[in-house]
C-alpha cells in the first residue's frame, strides 16, 4: 500500500513537470522571436560600441526604441542569460545592462557572431515550411517538399529567382564557415599538408577558401566553385579565384576538394553523384575529398553537447530541402563506398560538424 501511494505521489509530480516542460514547446517561438528582434535592432552592438555597459535610457536612446518596450524584451534576454544585468554602484541609481558571450554572437559580425544564421533561420521564408512538416512526413513518401509546396520551388531555384533571400543564405554559410574552419585548422590542419590547390565545392561567397589558404601558405591556388549567381558577388580573395558552374556536371580540378556543409543538402542518388565528380576532379595517387559535415551518433554512450544540434539540423533538412538528411557513420561510409572511394577517416572538431578524409 504505502509503496502504491509513493508511485502515486512520484507520478503526479512527473505530470506536473511535464505541463511546466510543455510550455516551454507552447510559447517556444517566442525565444527566436526575440532574439531577432534584439539582432536588428542592434542592442549588442550598441553596447559593443559604448565599450562597457549601458543604462536602459542610453540604450533606448541610442537604437531609438520606446524605453517600456525595451526593458520588456531586456527583462526577458537577461532571464536567458543573453545580457546581464548589472546593479547600479550608486543606491538607488539605474541598473544597466552588459554583454555576455551569448549576446557576442549576437554582433552583426565579428568572429564570433552568428547572427547571420539566426537571420535566414527566423526568415519568413525558411519559417513558413515547418507548418507544412507534417504532411510532408504523411504517404508513401511522394508527398511535395514542404519548401517546394510553400514556395512553389526548392530552395535553390528560390534563392537563383530572389537575390535577397540568396544573400541570407551566402551570409549564413560564410558566418558557419567562421565557426567551423578555425575549428578545422586548430584540431588537424594536417589534413591540408601537401596541398597545393584545393577547390571548395558549394563555396558560397568564398569564406571558407579565404581563411584556408591564410592558414596554410602553401596552398598556393584556391578555387570557389560555386553556381554562377552565387558567384557572381563572392568576394575577391588573395590566391583564391571564384569559378561559376554545376557541381552535378563536373567540377574543377585541384589537388583537393572541400565540401563544407553542402552534401547534408541531398539525398543519398545526389550525394553519391556530387561524390563522384570531386573524385574525378582529383588526382588518382594522392588525392582525396575533405568533407566537413554533421555525424549523428547512433550510440548514446558517445553523444556530445552538440548532439541535439546535429538532431534539430536534420529536422531543418526536412522543412528546407527536397531531400536532405544528417547522416550517421554508417550512412557516409555507404555514400563514399558508392561514390567509388576506397576508404575514409573521420576527426571530430570543436563544432556542429566532423571532418571527413575520403581517399581514392
Amino acid at each position: 500500500m504505502e509503496h502504491t501511494q509513493k508511485e502515486l505521489i512520484l507520478e503526479q509530480k512527473e505530470e506536473e513537470l511535464a505541463k511546466v516542460e510543455m510550455w516551454k514547446y507552447v510559447l517556444g517561438f517566442s525565444k527566436i522571436a526575440v532574439v531577432k528582434c534584439a539582432i536588428e535592432l542592434g542592442i549588442a552592438d550598441a553596447i559593443e560600441s559604448h565599450g562597457s555597459a549601458m543604462t536602459l535610457s542610453e540604450i533606448a536612446a541610442t537604437l531609438k526604441c520606446d524605453p517600456s518596450s525595451l526593458y520588456r524584451i531586456m527583462r526577458f534576454l537577461v532571464h536567458h542569460q543573453i545580457f546581464k544585468e548589472v546593479q547600479p554602484k550608486i543606491q538607488l541609481g539605474p541598473r544597466s545592462y552588459a554583454q555576455t558571450p551569448l549576446s557576442r554572437c549576437l554582433l552583426k559580425s565579428g568572429k564570433t557572431s552568428m547572427a547571420a544564421l539566426i537571420l535566414l533561420e527566423a526568415s519568413p521564408v525558411m519559417l513558413e515550411p515547418w507548418h507544412g512538416l507534417s504532411a510532408g512526413v504523411q504517404g508513401d513518401g511522394m508527398s511535395t517538399p514542404a519548401f517546394e509546396a510553400v514556395h512553389g520551388e526548392d530552395v535553390w531555384s528560390f534563392a537563383a529567382a530572389n537575390p535577397g533571400h540568396s544573400e541570407l543564405i551566402n551570409e549564413a554559410m560564410a558566418c558557419d564557415a567562421r565557426l567551423a574552419v578555425p575549428a578545422v585548422i586548430e584540431s588537424c590542419i594536417e589534413v591540408f599538408h601537401g596541398i597545393e590547390s584545393i577547390v571548395d565545392v558549394g563555396g558560397g561567397d568564398g569564406t571558407t577558401l579565404s581563411l584556408l589558404v591564410k592558414a596554410c601558405p602553401w596552398i598556393t591556388r584556391g578555387i570557389n566553385f560555386d553556381l554562377p549567381h552565387v558567384v557572381s558577388v563572392a568576394k575577391e580573395s588573395d590566391r583564391v579565384e571564384n569559378v561559376g558552374g554545376d557541381m552535378f556536371d563536373c567540377i574543377p580540378k585541384a589537388d583537393a576538394a572541400i565540401i563544407k556543409s553542402v552534401l547534408h543538402d541531398w539525398g543519398d542518388e545526389e550525394c553519391i553523384c556530387i561524390l563522384r565528380n570531386c573524385r574525378e576532379a582529383i588526382p588518382k595517387d594522392k588525392g582525396k575529398v575533405i568533407i566537413l559535415e554533421a555525424i549523428i551518433e547512433e550510440d548514446e554512450l558517445e553523444e556530445d553537447e552538440l548532439t541535439h544540434v546535429r538532431l534539430m539540423l536534420d529536422m531543418v533538412m526536412m522543412a528546407h530541402t527536397n531531400t536532405g538528411k544528417e547522416r550517421t557513420l554508417k550512412e557516409w561510409g555507404y555514400v563514399l563506398q558508392e561514390a567509388g572511394f576506397s576508404r575514409h577517416t573521420v576527426t571530430p572538431i570543436s563544432a556542429v560538424q566532423s571532418v571527413i578524409q575520403a581517399f581514392l
